[in-house]
């Protein structure tokens, strides 16, 4: 083997690689605290006698509420009852807002849809209110509203990671192949 055994593209390419590396872990970015589909933010919850569970994507622009309604064994849910969802931001800088729930059609459970519109990302109050001729009642909680994800913008950092791995698997191929040739040469 002869002594300068390490070309510099080599040299080159593994110092990208630790670069890289190095950039990935250091860069200190706060995470965001969900993206992706809805999450309980209530379970075993009960007005009366029905039984409550409310999934959430709490994003900003419009978050979704899902209020999942169970009504005693043997009996069923109130045909009229309403599902309202009711917010207000944590910090009192906006007045409670009521928003309307529409009953879906699930042939597995019953459960009631709201949309709702975040203008901010922060801490949130959730009231959940049924009311009915029999059941009259509510339950709250609170959530981190979060931002959106999948712009433009995001979706390119998103990509970022796969558009590294090619470049580096890019540089390894060319560095393979540069010594591939190397070795096929005649020496003199």
């Amino acid at each position: 083997m002869r002594k300068g055994w390490l070309s510099t593209g080599t040299k080159r390419s593994r110092f990208c690689a630790r670069a890289v590396v190095a950039a990935v872990l250091l860069a200190g970015t706060q995470a965001w605290a969900h993206i992706g589909p809805p999450y309980p933010i209530m379970q075993n919850r009960h007005i009366g006698p029905l039984g409550i569970e409310v999934w959430s994507n709490p994003d900003v622009g419009t978050g979704s509420f899902f209020v999942i309604v169970d009504p005693p064994k043997g009996s069923s849910i109130p045909p009229d009852l309403r599902v309202q969802v009711v917010v207000q931001p944590l910090s009192h800088r906006l007045a409670e807002a009521t928003y309307g729930a529409w009953r879906e059609k699930l042939k597995d459970r019953i459960e009631y849809k709201a949309d709702v519109p975040f203008d901010k990302e922060e801490m949130w109050h959730v009231r959940i209110l049924l009311s009915s001729a029999q059941v009259h009642g509510e339950t709250d909680t609170d959530v981190n509203v979060t931002p959106t994800l999948l712009g433009r913008g995001d979706l390119l950092l998103l990509l970022l990671p796969f558009v590294g791995i090619g470049f580096l698997w890019f540089k390894g191929a060319q560095a393979k192949k540069r010594r591939r040739m190397r070795k096929s040469q005649p020496s003199r």
